[in-house]
């Protein structure tokens, strides 16, 4: 009887939850995966760093730097992104409590919330937008909003990171750099770098912490 009845009308309530966890499951490892990856790319960019400031390639350092900003940032969203996937199976768990008492699944405003959230993060936006979808149906939550901010982020980094890659500088070099103008000003005097290995770490580990962070 089971196999007609999800035959006709599909999965249960039950089986859609579960479904939906798994699915949130995945997405958190995921995401764990490309926190890590991030870490590494960014050590390996801060000894680089390291190495720039030692020549006296301030040039070079402070390109790096705004990576090593751009790179934080991006392990800043998807930890937060990682923390509201949390929240939603949270939510779900409490709609398999509740459907026990009340026997169909309720509105929720907090996951609708969540899911319009993680949408804007690319990692996410196919998967949440097809479990929105699914949702929706089930009567869990309303059509999802389609106001996603879409954020500009060479701009957003150009406002207010300056700051933030000199204090990068500052703590990577031990002092040795820091508290300068935009990219492309000298913090030293300038010095010619003969160091060619050096420069080809720094242009690698720029390309990977980029390919990370597209």
């Amino acid at each position: 009887m089971q196999t007609i009845n999800r035959f006709l009308y599909g999965p249960t309530p039950e089986e859609k939850i579960r479904a939906w966890q798994g699915k949130i499951r995945a997405e958190s490892r995921q995401l764990e995966r490309e926190m890590r990856q991030l870490d590494m790319a960014t050590n390996k960019a801060r000894q680089s760093l390291k190495q720039l400031a030692s020549k006296g390639d301030a040039k070079s350092a402070r390109i790096l730097a705004k990576e090593v900003v751009r790179s934080n940032k991006q392990k800043d969203r998807l930890s937060v992104s990682k923390a509201r996937l949390g929240s939603i199976n949270t939510q779900l768990a409490q709609q398999m409590a509740m459907m026990k008492i009340t026997g169909s699944l309720q509105k929720s405003t907090e996951i609708m919330k969540l899911s319009n959230a993680l949408v804007k993060l690319p990692q996410l936006s196919q998967t949440m937008r097809e479990m929105s979808m699914e949702m929706t149906k089930a009567g869990i939550m309303e059509e999802m909003l389609q106001d996603t901010l879409d954020m500009d982020e060479d701009e957003e980094l150009e406002e207010e990171a300056d700051a933030e890659v000199d204090k990068v500088l500052y703590d990577i070099t031990d002092g040795k750099l820091g508290q300068a103008g935009k990219v492309g000003a000298d913090i030293l005097p300038s010095q010619t770098v003969e160091d060619e290995e050096t420069e080809q770490n720094m242009e690698k580990y720029r390309q990977q912490l980029n390919a990370l962070l597209s």
